[in-house]
C-alpha cells in the first residue's frame, strides 16, 4: 500500500509539473505562431501551431532600412549591444569597489548610504526622466549613446552595489588577513583573492545589469530622437500604432530581441543559483 501511495503521489506531482510547464510555454508558442504567420492580425485561436509557417516577418524585421537606405535594424542592434555592454562594464566595475568598501570598511554614513541605495530602488526610473533630460541637454549628450550609457549606469549602480556587498560579506575575512600577513596590499587582496572568489556574484550582477539596459524603453525613447540612434525596444514600438498594429512583425522582433538575453542565461546559468543565494544575505 505504501508503494502504491508513493507511486500515486509521484504521478500526481509529474502531472502537475506537466500542466504547469504547458501553461508557461503556451504564451511563448503563441508568440512564435504570430511570428511565423504572414498575417498581421491578432489571432485568437487556441492552436499554438501556425497553419502555414513563413519567415517573412523575420525578413521584414531584419531587413528594415530607413529613408537614406541605411540598414536600420543593424544600427539599432549595434546601439543596444554597445549601450548594454558599456553599462554592464561601468556599473559592475564601480559597484565592485563600492560594494567591497561597504562590506569591509567602517566609515561615517555607511549604513545611511546602504539605506539610500535601497530607497532609490523603490522608485521607477521614469521619475528621473525630466531632470536627466535637462542634464543631458545641458551637457550636449541628448541623442547620444554616451549619454544613454551614463543614465543606465547611474540607475544600475545601486542594485549592483547591494548585490555585490551581500556577496562580499560571505567571503571570509581570514583569507585577506592571511594575505596581508604575507605582505600583500589591500589592492592585491581585492584583485587576486576577493574578485576571483566573487565571480558567481559578479556574473549574476552583470547579467541583471545587462538585462536592465537591454530591455529599457522609456528613457531610451525619451533621450534618443533619431530613428537610427534608438535601441531595439524602441524599434519594436513602431510596429504598434494608434490605428494599426503589425502583430506578426512585432512578435518576430520580440523573439529576435530576446535571443541575446537567452544566450547569456544559458552561458551563465551555472553561476545563477550560487550567486543569487549567496548575495541574498542580510547586510
Amino acid at each position: 500500500m505504501r508503494g502504491r501511495a508513493s507511486f500515486a503521489r509521484q504521478a500526481a506531482t509529474q502531472a502537475a509539473l506537466v500542466v504547469a510547464s504547458a501553461a508557461t510555454l503556451y504564451p511563448v508558442l503563441w508568440v512564435v505562431k504570430m511570428a511565423l504567420t504572414e498575417a498581421q492580425g491578432f489571432t485568437l485561436g487556441l492552436d499554438p501551431l501556425p497553419a502555414e509557417p513563413s519567415l517573412q516577418n523575420f525578413r521584414d524585421v531584419l531587413g528594415t532600412r530607413d529613408g537614406q537606405g541605411r540598414w536600420l535594424f543593424g544600427w539599432q542592434l549595434f546601439n543596444s549591444v554597445a549601450v548594454s555592454a558599456a553599462t554592464t562594464v561601468v556599473g559592475v566595475a564601480l559597484a565592485c569597489t563600492a560594494g567591497y568598501a561597504f562590506s569591509r570598511f567602517r566609515f561615517p554614513g555607511r549604513d545611511a548610504g546602504m539605506r539610500a541605495f535601497l530607497i532609490s530602488q523603490m522608485f521607477p526610473g521614469v521619475l528621473t526622466a525630466i531632470p536627466l533630460y535637462i542634464l543631458l541637454d545641458a551637457l550636449g549628450l541628448l541623442d547620444s549613446l554616451l549619454g544613454l550609457t551614463l543614465v543606465y549606469s547611474i540607475t544600475a549602480i545601486p542594485f549592483c552595489v547591494f548585490m555585490l556587498k551581500g556577496y562580499f560579506d560571505t567571503i571570509p575575512r581570514e583569507l585577506e588577513e592571511a594575505a596581508v600577513m604575507d605582505g600583500a596590499s589591500r589592492w592585491t587582496t581585492f584583485t587576486r583573492i576577493v574578485l576571483p572568489l566573487a565571480r558567481p556574484g559578479i556574473a549574476v550582477t552583470a547579467l541583471f545589469c545587462f538585462m536592465t539596459a537591454w530591455n529599457e524603453f522609456i528613457l531610451a525613447a525619451t533621450f534618443m530622437g533619431e530613428e537610427a540612434s534608438t535601441t531595439l525596444p524602441v524599434a519594436l514600438q513602431r510596429y504598434v500604432g494608434d490605428y494599426s498594429a503589425e502583430w506578426g512583425r512585432f512578435a518576430a522582433g520580440a523573439i529576435v530581441v530576446s535571443l541575446p538575453v537567452m544566450a547569456l542565461f544559458f552561458a551563465l546559468q551555472r553561476h545563477l543559483v550560487e550567486g543569487l543565494t549567496a548575495g541574498g544575505v542580510k547586510g
